[in-house]
């Protein structure tokens, strides 16, 4: 296949059998990489992907993902495709995903490492990630715990409210996996013994949130609006809210630097720096460290106590906190109203 362009001829690269063409392989979408401060290019990045390819498809096979694309590299505008068009090619995997409000749409399932080079191919950084599988829509396998990082809150901090989230699932009997989000925050995921679906999972994270913010208040909060979070980690429940997706793991994250959302040890959590863990040094790490994640599938979690917990505080007046403003009131359900603006009780 021929595409002479300013950003050179096209390169077919051949992984599980197919051969995958990346156009404008050099075309720069990384300005400002590593010591040197170099660009990376749109085949540097496919070629990470190669290098990353046995890890991040233990993360990614068969989940449906949300493209968010930047076909002129990390500085030039960007969009999220949440249809994959009939045009794409017929050896494309996909399936129709729905949002809480009905509306449907055809997403890229990860059936192979070639769909990774198809989507980075299209300049998609990084891959946003449902938390099921596409063969079994209905369970949703993923609890994610985002750590969210407020204003002035340091990376240390959220180092220390990392370890304080392990220690908790530890005490239920549930296994953590950390990841750096490629940026300021950390990921926690566990995984979920078949049977609950997505609602089950965010009212869990709910329940966990507000352990955490109870025990450890001048670190951690559960507070939905920002103006009650302070300078504090805040635990997103509501990343777990059905039809959410999170970036995922291993993914390129769209920053100059091409930091990438990078597995971790919990006895490394002391010295992980994400801005390190670049497209750059991650296939080396992995070469010298292996897969943090390799046995997540082995380690599904039961997620009851925490359900039991959420429903608890719902029998004793507690509501379920608000939802994000796009999906419809839900039953039990605080005011979806900021705070400071909400009218006062009469008495």
């Amino acid at each position: 296949m021929v595409d002479t362009n300013e950003f050179g001829d096209a390169v077919d690269l051949v992984v599980d059998g197919r051969a995958v063409t990346i156009t404008s392989p050099n075309k720069a979408i990384f300005p400002s990489v590593g010591p040197e401060s170099t660009p990376r290019t749109k085949l540097d990045l496919a070629r990470y992907y190669l290098e990353v390819g046995a890890a991040i498809m233990r993360t990614l096979r068969d989940r449906p993902v949300l493209l968010e694309r930047y076909p002129n590299g990390v500085r030039g505008t960007s969009f999220f495709q949440k249809r994959i068009p009939d045009s794409a090619p017929d050896w494309l995997t996909t399936t129709t995903v729905s949002t809480i409000n009905g509306t449907s749409s055809r997403a890229l399932v990860i059936s192979d490492l070639a769909h990774v080079l198809w989507a980075a191919n299209q300049g998609a950084l990084g891959l946003h990630v449902w938390p099921f599988r596409a063969s079994n829509p209905d369970d949703a396998d993923e609890l994610r715990i985002d750590l969210d990082p407020s204003p002035g809150v340091t990376f240390d901090m959220t180092r220390e409210a990392a370890g304080y989230t392990n220690e908790l699932l530890a005490e239920l009997g549930m296994i953590g996996f950390p990841k750096t989000t490629g940026s300021k925050g950390i990921h926690i995921y566990v995984r979920v013994e078949p049977g609950w679906d997505s609602f089950a999972v965010r009212g869990a994270v709910v329940a966990l949130g507000r352990i955490l913010a109870t025990r450890h208040r001048d670190l951690i909060t559960d507070a939905w609006w920002k103006e009650q979070r302070g300078r504090r980690v805040f635990v997103d429940f509501n990343q777990n809210a059905p039809h959410k997706n999170m970036f995922g793991a291993w993914g390129v994250r769209p920053r100059v630097g091409a930091q990438v959302s990078t597995p971790f040890r919990w006895d490394e959590l002391d010295t992980i720096d994400p801005e390190v863990c670049t497209i750059d040094t991650v296939p080396s790490r992995v070469d010298r460290l292996g897969d943090p994640w390799e046995l997540m599938d082995d380690a599904a979690c039961s997620i009851g106590p925490l359900v039991e917990r959420f429903a608890r505080d719902l029998a004793d007046g507690i509501p379920d906190p608000p939802w994000p403003p796009q999906y419809p009131k839900m039953p039990n359900e605080a005011p979806r109203v900021q705070p400071s603006r909400a009218r006062p009780v009469e008495g």
